[in-house]
């Protein structure tokens, strides 16, 4: 048995680190919504007990260090799958690593989904969410998907009211980003950090009033992340009329959303002078799809 997901990566329309749990991890307020830049990520039942990944990408690992590889074992773990575990892996790689896009963390909620109709065992999202959660702190919005709510590490999540259809801009500068040294710098700035205006976004949110939301579109990580040219790209997103321009997680991507698929197309143009990796994508109200056959 085969099946194939869209694996859609996340923006981060606001992200606030609140606080350091006892276990070292930071709590978070954060609304992700799911983009239409995807990778494809196919499954496929095999003889024997081995795990195998292969990527179009040569610079993702195809070992127990990828969170497919992660993803699958828990699973197995948690529905004590001992025999006939036999699982192949494919991942056709198009959402740019370090860049605060959740790419892996996509790509391992599609795997789990995948594994839950392949092996039979109906287990609900929530179940899903659960079992990613041991993983990556993003997986759990993955599975779900859409426009949420993110608190606590991120895996305590919070379906919000779909946001109205709209062009979105994604640029991802050379340099990559460090999730590691981004909460290290968190932590050296201490009361120092500005925080975003959660309560604002919500309630426009909540309101279904997506014009007025953006306005309090703000990363926290933009306080100690230094991305070349970010200033250069937020203007030029700017100048062509985006409602929004914001850097996603910790970096390294920096997205623009437009109302005017014509001001889009235009940013992207002229960002293309300049770099290599420019999306234009919209958004998406679920975090994976099976690719009907």
């Amino acid at each position: 048995m085969k099946l194939t997901y869209e694996a859609y990566a996340k923006i981060n329309l606001i992200l606030d680190v609140t606080g350091v749990k006892q276990n070292g991890y930071h709590t978070l307020f954060t609304v992700m919504q799911s983009i239409g830049l995807k990778d494809v990520v196919s499954v496929e039942k095999t003889k024997g007990e081995k795990i195998t990944i292969s990527c179009t990408d040569e610079t993702v690992p195809t070992d127990s260090k990828n969170i497919v590889y992660k993803c699958t074992v828990k699973f197995f773990e948690h529905f004590k799958i001992e025999k006939d575990k036999g699982i192949h892996i494919h991942i056709e790689k198009n959402i740019p690593h370090e860049a605060g896009l959740g790419g892996g963390s996509a790509d391992g909620a599609a795997v789990l989904v995948a594994l839950n109709k392949i092996f039979n065992v109906n287990a609900s999202k929530r179940v899903l969410m659960f079992i990613g959660g041991k993983v990556g702190a993003d997986i759990p919005f993955c599975i779900v998907g859409g426009t949420a709510l993110c608190q606590d590490i991120g895996t305590v999540v919070a379906p919000l009211p779909d946001i109205k259809d709209c062009s979105i801009v994604i640029v991802k500068p050379e340099n990559g980003s460090s999730t590691v040294k981004a909460y290290d710098a968190i932590d050296s700035l201490g009361e120092r950090l500005k925080h975003t205006r959660n309560n604002e976004m919500l309630e426009n949110l909540l309101d279904e009033n997506l014009t007025d939301a953006l306005k309090y579109c703000d990363n926290v990580f933009e306080q100690v992340i230094e991305v070349p040219d970010r200033a250069d790209i937020k203007h030029i997103l700017r100048e062509n009329n985006s409602s929004a321009a914001c850097m996603s997680g910790s970096g390294s991507a920096i997205y623009g959303i437009f109302f005017d698929e014509k001001d889009a197309e235009k940013a992207k143009k002229e960002l293309e002078k300049n770099y290599k990796k420019v999306y234009i994508c919209d958004r998406k109200n679920t975090g994976v799809k099976l690719v009907e056959n």
